[in-house]
């Protein structure tokens, strides 16, 4: 057994800073590089790529980024997790598998493929058969949007990417793998942590749930003194320095910027915090009220004293199913009297919408430079501001209002208030709305798969 493993976060979404993994392979020592791609909308995304092109339905990124670290991963015996596989895991695996082949790689690239999140297909059964899938917000039946439905995929935890990890993977692609299982199964592995053992599965959580968001814990994204924060530029991504014990320590490269210190940890760690006693994943109840957090020199935070709780009976399920449509546009407008303007032509855009009978769900306005970040709070301008972006959006069931919408913003620009601006971008365009649908389901309903591919 080690006595200590280097879990690396590569990257927090899919889109984020592309030169970030290949520095954490280059960088320093890792032994594992974990990587998030999925979010609750990108599984629907990936959903609709895949309907128009059965070999599509996958993070192409991610095999990008495998053809240019591969090499260094074989070198260094770094292994990689991620959830890149979207709602095509199997064909991500094998587009791996080409890429290690194109490399000169074949016979020493093991990749292991997960898969069982994927349940669209079985929705009608679960349902038939009895089994209550109902919105966690709403208490709505999924039976109710059953014919919307684009997605709907299971977080999985640690288990099978530990099973994948024991068989030798080097190269791990799932789908909807959760976050935190992305970094808790290499402690898991490495340390041969119990599943039972529910304080040392927390704190590989909470050590997951730190890194999870890749440079956001490291200087990113921090509300305190952010202006002292060096070299952002050349952001350092954070490395998790976990110990066979359950401790932690959260660090990044050296010659790399950002920061690592306590209050960008707690910054961190309130992000998606509902409970703190009890923060729920696939793998255990999490209580982050028994964190300790301790400077241990430069760029060097450890997380110790973590204590969880047994895991539920329950997978959370995510839904996304076609909620309307939607279109956004906006206008400036510029001094004097900029806001006064903006929400002139925010009224006299509302009647015409009214004579003309169209209907919608929502018609929200934002005026960018008054109110669109604090809302109400915001209270008037406390001065005449030299510019405001009046920013006008609707959403609704029928496509063709929505389309119709679209149509009359641009007439502001002559039969409005003056001096308006920011219109070269044409008419707003018109988006299908993919709405979420967060339920649970049984674990007993779902079977989880791991294969080996060799390169």
């Amino acid at each position: 057994m080690k006595d200590k493993v280097r879990v690396a976060g590569g990257q927090g979404f899919w889109g984020d800073l592309l030169t970030a993994p290949i520095d954490q392979v280059r960088g320093g020592q890792i032994d594992y590089l974990m990587l998030d791609y999925l979010a609750e909308v990108t599984m629907s995304i990936v959903q609709k790529q895949k309907q128009r092109d059965p070999k599509a339905g996958y993070a192409r990124d991610f095999v990008s980024l495998m053809r240019e670290i591969l090499p260094d991963c074989v070198e260094k015996n770094i292994k990689v997790l991620s959830n890149a596989g979207g709602v095509n895991v199997k064909g991500c695996a094998e587009a791996i598998k080409d890429v290690a082949v194109e490399l000169g790689l074949n016979g020493r690239v093991k990749i292991g493929v997960v898969t069982g999140d994927d349940v669209l297909g079985r929705l009608t059964e679960f349902l038939d058969g009895g089994v209550a899938i109902d919105n966690m917000d709403t208490g709505e039946s999924l039976s109710e949007i059953l014919d919307k439905v684009q997605s709907a995929n299971v977080y999985l935890g640690a288990q099978p990417l530990v099973e994948a990890l024991d068989k030798g993977a080097q190269i791990i692609v799932g789908g909807r793998l959760t976050d935190t299982g992305l970094t808790l199964a290499p402690l898991m592995h490495e340390f041969g942590w119990r599943f039972d053992d529910w304080d040392k599965v927390a704190a590989g959580t909470i050590g997951g749930h730190i890194i999870e968001c890749g440079g956001q814990c490291s200087g990113g994204n921090c509300q305190f003194d952010w202006e002292a924060i060096p070299d952002l530029a050349n952001i350092g991504f954070p490395i998790v320095e976990a110990y066979p014990n359950g401790e932690f320590v959260i660090t990044k490269h050296e010659n790399t910027g950002g920061l690592v210190n306590i209050p960008s940890i707690k910054e961190q760690l309130l992000y998606e915090m509902g409970d703190p006693k009890s923060y729920i994943t696939p793998d255990v109840i999490a209580d982050f009220t028994t964190i300790q957090l301790a400077g241990e020199g430069e760029n060097r935070v450890r997380v110790s004293g973590i204590k969880g709780n047994k895991n539920t009976d329950f997978y959370k399920v995510s839904v996304a199913y076609t909620g309307g449509w939607k279109a956004v546009g906006t206008l400036v407008y510029a001094y004097p009297q900029a806001f006064e303007k903006a929400k002139a032509a925010d009224a006299i855009l509302r009647a015409r919408l009214d004579k003309l009978g169209l209907r919608f769900d929502t018609i929200l306005t934002e005026f960018v430079g008054v109110n669109a970040t604090h809302g109400h709070l915001s209270g008037e301008p406390r001065a005449d501001i030299p510019e405001v972006q009046l920013r006008f959006g609707v959403r609704g069931q029928s496509k063709a209002d929505v389309e119709r919408f679209t149509k009359e913003l641009a007439p502001l620009i002559l039969t409005g208030p003056p001096a308006v601006t920011g219109f070269a971008g044409g008419r707003p365009k018109v988006e299908e709305i993919m709405a979420y649908f967060p339920a649970l389901i049984p674990k007993s309903l779902i079977e989880t798969k791991v294969e080996i591919i060799e390169a």
